[in-house]
C-alpha cells in the first residue's frame, strides 16, 4: 500500500530536523545551542494523524510554537470543552467569530520553567485566578505557558494600538494579585495548536490566539535554522503559509501589524 505523501513528509521532517541541525553552520564564537525534544501531531491529507518527534534548538521562536497551554486547559470545541492534551488534529474548535476550524497541528514540549538554560534564561508560567477578568473569566484558576497571548490590552500598553484590543502576551497582565508569575521546579508539559487560519479561541473561558510565528518571523531566524523550524510543520512549506494575522499583536514594546 502506498504511503500518503503527507505521512511520508511528516516522517521525513522528523528525521531531517536532526540532520539539518547537525549540519547547520555555526560561528566559532557562538556557543552550541541547547537542544530540546518537541512532540508533533499533524493532520494528514487522508484524515489520519501522524505523530513525530523532533530534536531542535531551545530558542524562543521554536519554543513559542509549543508553550501556550498547560495540561488540563479546556478548549471550546464543537463537542464541548476538551482538555488540550486530548485534542487531536482533525478535531474542530470554535473561534471568536462564531465559526469553527479544524486543528491541523498540535505541538507539545516538556520543560522545567524554573531551571535556567545555558544563557541564564527561564521560561516563567502565568497563573490567572478565577474571575480575574470578569465572571467566569477564567472559569477557575488557570496556568498558561510563556507563549500564550490573550485578546485584550492592559493599561500600560494602550498607547500601542490606540486603546484597541490586541493579542497580548499573558505576562503583560501580571499584577501580583489576580495574575502572577510562577516558576515550578518540576517538569511541565505545554501545548499549542495551529488552525488553517490564525484565530482566537476560547480556553478556560478566556480568549487566546492560536499559533502564528508573527509578521517579523523571517527577520528573527537565520536561513540555516529556518529549514529546521519549518520541518516542525508538515502542513506548510514556507513562513508565508501561516497566512495573515487576525489582529495586531503586542510584544517587545511594539505592535505587529496585520499582514496583507
Amino acid at each position: 500500500m502506498a504511503i500518503p505523501n503527507s505521512l511520508a513528509r511528516a516522517a521525513r521532517n522528523a528525521v531531517e530536523t536532526s540532520a539539518l541541525l547537525r549540519d547547520a553552520p555555526r560561528p566559532v564564537s557562538q556557543p552550541k545551542a541547547q537542544l530540546r525534544r518537541y512532540e508533533v501531531s499533524s493532520l494528514l491529507d487522508n484524515g489520519d494523524v501522524a505523530q513525530t518527534r523532533h530534536i531542535a534548538p531551545a530558542l524562543p521562536m521554536f519554543e513559542d510554537a509549543f508553550c501556550a497551554f498547560t495540561r488540563g486547559s479546556l478548549v471550546d470545541t464543537e463537542d464541548g470543552p476538551m482538555a488540550i492534551e486530548d485534542l487531536l488534529p482533525g478535531d474542530t474548535v470554535l473561534t471568536q467569530d462564531g465559526s469553527s476550524q479544524k486543528v491541523l497541528w498540535k505541538g507539545s514540549v516538556t520543560l522545567i520553567p524554573g531551571r535556567e538554560d545555558s544563557r541564564g534564561r527561564t521560561r516563567p508560567l502565568t497563573r490567572i485566578m478565577a474571575d480575574t477578568f470578569g465572571m467566569q473569566k477564567p472559569l477557575s484558576g488557570v496556568i498558561t505557558g510563556p507563549a500564550a497571548r490573550l485578546l485584550g490590552t492592559p493599561a500600560h500598553l494602550r498607547h500601542l494600538n490606540g486603546g484597541q484590543p490586541m493579542l497580548t502576551p499573558v505576562h503583560e497582565f501580571q499584577d501580583g494579585m489576580g495574575v502572577i508569575e510562577t516558576l515550578p521546579p518540576t517538569p511541565v508539559e505545554l501545548f499549542h495548536i495551529c488552525l488553517p487560519r490564525h484565530a482566537v479561541i476560547r480556553v478556560d473561558g478566556l480568549q487566546f490566539e492560536t499559533y502564528h510565528p508573527g509578521v517579523n518571523a523571517a527577520r528573527m531566524i537565520s536561513q540555516s535554522l529556518r529549514s529546521i523550524y519549518l520541518n516542525l510543520f508538515s502542513h506548510i512549506e514556507s513562513l508565508s503559509d501561516f497566512g495573515p494575522l487576525l489582529l495586531p499583536r503586542a510584544g517587545d514594546g511594539e505592535v505587529d501589524a496585520i499582514t496583507a
